[in-house]
């Protein structure tokens, strides 16, 4: 198949992009509980982040580690929608890249957890 980003570039090539990217973005929303779920948790991380009396630098950190969830939940569902895309059936390997995604996840939302305790911690012992 060939790519749809052949022969395209300049202004053209960044429009297909951001298509696709925007594609993208609202398939994970309307597909993904998790994604949806994670959103919701941004929606309500971020401003808070925004409000809190801390340095540019922690306010910073602690809005990319909600980011970060993000990204990382986007890759672990292109991983499942690839693995199931090459098959249905249950196999080790598919168990395996499915769970090591889900693993991905976790660390992201343990950093969300470490980089908000930090800042709000170091804040109260100032």
């Amino acid at each position: 198949m060939e790519s749809p980003f052949k022969g395209k570039t300049g202004l053209t090539r960044l429009f297909n992009a951001l298509h696709y990217s925007i594609d993208g973005l609202r398939d994970a929303y309307r597909l993904e509980d998790a994604f949806r779920q994670e959103v919701l948790l941004a929606i309500i991380l971020i401003p808070l982040a925004i409000c809190l009396p801390v340095s540019g630098v922690a306010h910073a950190l602690m809005i990319g580690s909600v980011l970060l969830v993000l990204i990382v939940e986007l890759i672990n569902s292109a991983v499942e929608a690839t693995v199931d895309r090459v098959g249905l059936e249950h196999h080790r390997l598919s168990k395996r890249a499915k769970d090591i995604g889900s693993a991905a996840v976790l660390v992201a939302l343990v950093n969300v957890i470490a980089v908000w305790s930090c800042v709000i911690f170091g804040e109260l012992i100032r």
